[in-house]
């Protein structure tokens, strides 16, 4: 079982940038693949961006690809979305989560195929 807590939302100007973090509890992080993921309101949740575990993959929605870069560190139970050059459009709750894979490489960009979510973090982009 992990537990996610996601830290590091807020308000920017358009252009500006934000780093959200997500801290997982639980010795096995390692053998998780993370994602993130935004709900907008009156939206849907969409796949933002996704990591496996083994060697790092990443996946990327279009609509954020070039701007947005995702990272892991086992070390510290810690992924990371860091965000250039945000757009109003961005402006969502942003929400990490996890599935666990044994062979770490997997990269999972659909919202059914993870088992834990976080609790969400606020950004919002003004114009």
């Amino acid at each position: 079982q992990v537990q996610l807590v996601e830290s590091g939302g807020g308000l920017v100007q358009a252009g500006g940038s934000l780093r959200l973090s997500c801290a997982a509890s639980g010795r096995t992080f390692s053998s998780y693949a993370m994602g993130w993921f935004r709900q907008a309101p009156g939206k849907e949740r969409e796949f933002v961006a996704a990591i496996n575990w083994r060697r790092g993959n990443t996946a990327y929605a279009d609509s954020v690809k070039g701007r947005f870069t995702i990272s892991r560190d086992n070390a510290k139970n810690t992924v990371y979305l860091q965000m250039n050059s945000l757009k109003p459009e961005d402006t969502a709750v942003y929400y990490c989560a996890a599935t666990r894979d044994y062979s770490g490489t997997y990269v999972y960009t659909t919202a059914a195929d993870y088992d834990h979510w976080g609790q969400g973090t606020q950004v919002t982009v003004s114009s």
